[in-house]
């Protein structure tokens, strides 16, 4: 009883009404501009006080990437950080920012062309710090600027009421920031309002993405997908271009990338599409050493929403999770700063057998879905104990199943 009592009291607290009452406003509006000529985008932060006013920031950012940072007020620069205090009146920072990345493969997971670009809003504007007056939030928009020939942009964030702006609303964040993947240019966009969730499906003109086919799946799999996590977000942004960018998939809030290359259904039985919209829909985040959880059920429910919702038979579903179990069967710890390929395999395995242990033990009242919720509810990164002490709480005694060598150490 007393754990279910914290688990209870744990939610109240990171409600995000309990965490933020804030009375007083002030107002920030983020322009951002694209120049392909130079693969740089421009970025303008404008700060207007109201009955609250924001008394300084302090933003991460790395010197070769941010460049010719200046503004109202005071900027100063130490290493990576930049400090700006504002004058009680507000003000604006301006920047450019260097758009193109690749990764250790060689991939692209950021790039701009003379005809479009692909890049995650949270790195355009930078993880920041805010000094405020007390109980003070933030009124935000993000207006992008378009070249000539540029015809279209994307975001996970809905429009305001004159499609001039994005609206900007993070309810953990008093000084809110655009984050996750943003696309614009001469794109082709597929959109389809799926139980109440807007899908937006985004690539450059030209590539060879299946925007309809995206948009067909998850029609089929967000019924049950809303049933197994009890919620969907007001929006899903799906983005992708093929080469030379990244070869894979990855997930940001409401949001994801894949490469127009990805299969929508594996030969495995597994889905990379889904796998990501599972990151996106949950939040569930792994702490250091844990990504397994994160890893492990994103690619355990890839195959099982499609088995609920008949894209897999019962036949065919079993032999994905056979395929699992053998392709992670040499691991021996699941611990690991970061989950992939056979050790993410077997996180699938412990998963299918932790639920048959939760049905099994609660008399078919309790699976693993509910599990997800919990830990969806803690909104944080989540560990092995976690874990541990949620399922204790659904059948009322310790778990045989987590009770395993894979989780030692």
């Amino acid at each position: 009883m007393r754990s279910v009592f914290r688990f209870a009291l744990y939610c109240l607290l990171i409600s995000p009404g309990f965490l933020f009452a804030a009375s007083k406003r002030f107002e920030v509006d983020y322009h951002v501009g694209f120049l392909p000529a130079e693969g740089l985008a421009t970025v303008r932060i404008a700060v207007r006080p109201d009955s609250g006013r924001v008394v300084s920031l302090d933003l991460r950012m790395d010197a070769e990437r941010y460049l010719d940072v200046q503004g109202d007020g005071e900027v100063l620069r130490e290493g990576e950080r930049v400090r700006w205090t504002l004058p009680e009146t507000g003000g604006e920072l301006s920047y450019r920012y260097r758009i193109d990345k690749r990764r250790r493969d060689g991939g692209f997971d950021a790039r701009i062309t003379a005809d479009w670009t692909l890049v995650r809003a949270d790195h355009l504007i930078p993880p920041l710090r805010a000094r405020l007056t007390r109980d003070t939030d933030a009124r935000a928009r993000l207006f992008v600027d378009l070249p000539p020939g540029w015809s279209n942009v994307d975001t996970q964030y809905l429009r305001t009421r004159d499609g001039k702006a994005f609206v900007i609303v993070d309810p953990r964040q008093r000084f809110d920031r655009p984050t996750g993947w943003l696309i614009a240019g001469d794109v082709g966009t597929r959109r389809e309002q799926i139980h109440g969730m807007e899908v937006s499906v985004g690539a450059p003109k030209g590539d060879p993405m299946r925007r309809n086919e995206y948009i067909a799946f998850i029609n089929i799999v967000a019924p049950e997908m809303l049933a197994a996590f009890d919620a969907l977000p007001n929006k899903m942004l799906i983005v992708g271009a093929g080469d030379p960018m990244w070869r894979g998939g990855l997930s940001g809030p409401r949001s994801l990338y894949l490469h127009s290359d990805r299969p929508i259904l594996s030969e495995n039985g597994t889905s990379t599409l889904i796998h990501e919209l599972v990151h996106v829909v949950t939040r569930v985040r792994g702490e250091s050493g844990d990504d397994w959880i994160a890893e492990g059920l994103a690619e355990f429910y890839s195959i099982e929403l499609m088995r609920r919702s008949g894209l897999l038979t019962e036949t065919r579903a079993d032999k994905a999770f056979e395929w699992m179990r053998n392709h992670g069967k040499a691991i021996k710890t699941l611990h690991a700063e970061r989950s992939f390929g056979p050790r993410t395999a077997r996180a699938v395995t412990l998963f299918r057998t932790l639920d048959a242990e939760i049905r099994q033990r609660s008399n078919e009242e309790h699976n693993l879905d509910e599990v997800v919720r919990a830990l969806m509810a803690l909104k944080r990164r989540v560990g092995t104990i976690d874990l541990r002490e949620v399922v204790r709480t659904l059948i009322g005694r310790d778990s045989e199943v987590l009770q395993t060598a894979l989780l030692d150490g």
